[in-house]
C-alpha cells in the first residue's frame, strides 16, 4: 500500500486549515431539531448540529449545545423536549429556527411551522415534520476535556417516551429512512447533505 501524505495536527495547537475539520470528518450527522418550552410556557425551536441516539432499551437521544442556550435552560426547568426530523422539503425552514432571538420569541411563527401538541410532554411538534420523538430528560451533562477543565458544553439527554411516524413511511410494516429525505450536517457553517433512497445499500451482518 502506498503511504498517504498526511495533515497531522494536535487541535490544542490549532488545525491550520480553512475552516476546522473536526466536524466535516465526524459527518454525516443527524440533526437535532429540538423544541422545548420554558417555565413560562415560552416556546423554543432551534437545531443543533451534536445529536444522535445513544441506547435502545429506554431509547435515548441525546444533543449537545455548545453554550448554555435556551433549548438547555427550558429543559432543565420543565424537564421535557420533542426531536422534530429535519427533512429536504423542511430544510429551509428548519435554518430559519437556527436564528438568534429573544427567549419570548417563537421560532414556530419565525418559520412559518405548525405547532401541534403531543401526548406525554407538554411542548409542541412540528407538524410539518414526519417524524417527532417525545422525550423525558434523563441527564444534563457538563461536558470536560481529558484534564477534568469544564468546556462550555452541555449534553442534554432524554428518554424517547413516545413516538409519532408518518404512516407513508412505512412499507410492510418497516420504516424507509431514505423515503423521508432526511437532511444531516456536514462540515463548515452550511454544509449539508440529502439521504436518498439510491444513495442507500444494504450489507448484512456476518453474525
Amino acid at each position: 500500500m502506498a503511504e498517504k501524505e498526511l495533515h497531522y495536527y494536535e487541535p490544542a495547537k490549532g488545525h491550520g486549515l480553512k475552516h476546522d475539520p473536526f466536524n466535516a470528518i465526524v459527518a454525516p450527522r443527524p440533526i437535532g431539531w429540538i423544541s422545548s418550552r420554558d417555565a413560562n410556557g415560552n416556546v423554543n425551536l432551534a437545531p443543533y448540529s451534536f445529536f444522535n441516539a445513544f441506547c435502545y432499551k429506554p431509547p435515548i437521544v441525546g444533543f449537545s449545545s455548545t453554550s448554555w442556550k435556551d433549548s438547555v435552560a427550558n429543559i432543565q426547568e420543565t424537564k421535557e423536549f420533542v426531536w422534530n426530523l429535519a427533512t429536504m422539503d423542511l430544510a429551509r425552514q428548519m435554518n430559519a429556527t437556527a436564528a438568534h432571538v429573544a427567549r419570548d420569541v417563537d421560532e414556530f411563527g419565525i418559520a412559518g411551522l405548525t405547532a401541534a401538541p403531543c401526548r406525554l410532554v407538554n411542548v409542541p411538534r412540528v407538524a410539518e415534520s414526519p417524524v417527532a420523538f417525545e422525550c423525558k430528560l434523563s441527564q444534563i451533562i457538563q461536558l470536560q476535556g481529558a484534564d477534568g477543565s469544564k468546556a462550555e458544553a452541555w449534553l442534554t439527554l432524554g428518554e424517547v417516551v413516545a413516538v409519532h411516524i408518518d404512516k407513508a413511511l412505512i412499507k410492510d410494516g418497516v420504516y424507509q429512512t431514505a423515503l423521508a429525505h432526511p437532511i444531516v450536517r456536514a462540515g463548515r457553517r452550511g454544509d449539508y447533505f440529502e439521504i436518498r433512497p439510491d444513495a442507500m445499500f444494504e450489507m448484512p451482518r456476518p453474525d
